[in-house]
């Protein structure tokens, strides 16, 4: 008889409304395709945890921003971490996956991330602005996300929020990696249109910028989404490193470069449930 086929839990939403983006279409897309190596059934994020003792492995994909439903998220990784369930990406990521503290760490490091601090008081670390970006610590996809002016910094509650300065950029890039491996790059010429993407061509500086992120990072497995802006002087700058469940925009894609994201995923995945099923 042939051997059994690995198991996987794909987590997705697919009723999830987001601006300028259907998630449904890519975890529709990238269900189909591999469901030619792997067992495998989709599930809302609430019901994961409920679910995922008759898998190999859970993949969290599309899940939509965990703000809202964070305590049933809490519950998923408590028991996931509890039962040695594999999830990929796995949940020891530092960046998205853990909030937004990453910004400030980074910040304190000197890496090139835009500058953040969580307090009004330390507004003067920050370059001086007319206005300032203030964004939840535990946000995601722009939620809670408001610009306000500089005199009105005084009046922010501390600890529960990040501050920026506004920076003016060319353009905004992201850069996708599954594993330690550069996939593609895609970018929005148009500032005002951040969704509607197009393939860039990656330079070697830029390469090296974004492998700073994900070595930093030291995720092992799993699909990273470097996002940056690059500034007037030309240089980049971090906006986010998006380790819990990149949207990939694969519809921006050309077929062969998207056929080869998958290949790349479907390889990653096939390793890291190799890891479950391998005897200890």
């Amino acid at each position: 008889m042939p051997a059994a086929r690995p198991r996987l839990l794909y987590v997705t939403d697919l009723a999830y409304q987001a601006r300028g983006r259907r998630y449904c279409d890519e975890d529709i897309h990238l269900a189909s395709r591999l469901r030619d190596h792997f067992d495998l059934a989709l599930c809302h994020p609430l019901d994961a945890a409920a679910l995922m003792d008759g898998f190999d492995a859970v993949v969290v994909r599309n899940s939509g921003p965990v703000l809202g439903y964070q305590r049933e998220y809490d519950a998923f990784r408590a028991r996931a971490l509890g039962t040695g369930t594999r999830v990929y990406n796995p949940l020891t990521g530092k960046a998205d996956m853990a909030g937004k503290q990453y910004l400030l760490d980074l910040t304190a490091a000197g890496y090139p991330v835009i500058p953040t601090v969580d307090r009004a008081e330390d507004a003067d670390r920050l370059p001086s602005a007319e206005q300032y970006v203030v964004k939840p610590k535990l946000g995601a996809d722009s939620l809670g996300l408001r610009v306000v002016p500089a005199g009105r910094l005084a009046g922010l509650t501390a600890g529960d929020v990040l501050i920026q300065p506004r920076v003016d950029f060319a353009y905004e890039v992201s850069f996708y990696f599954v594993d330690d491996d550069f996939q593609y790059a895609l970018y929005a010429p148009d500032p005002g249109r951040r969704w509607e993407l197009e393939p860039y061509a990656a330079t070697a500086a830029d390469l090296e910028f974004a492998r700073r992120f994900i070595d930093w990072n030291d995720l092992g497995h799993g699909i990273q989404r470097v996002d940056a802006c690059r500034t007037p002087d030309g240089g980049l700058l971090l906006v986010e490193l998006e380790d819990l469940n990149p949207y990939l925009s694969l519809e921006a894609l050309p077929e062969e470069a998207r056929d080869a994201f998958v290949t790349a995923f479907t390889a990653s995945l096939s390793r890291f449930v190799q890891g479950a099923l391998s005897p200890a």
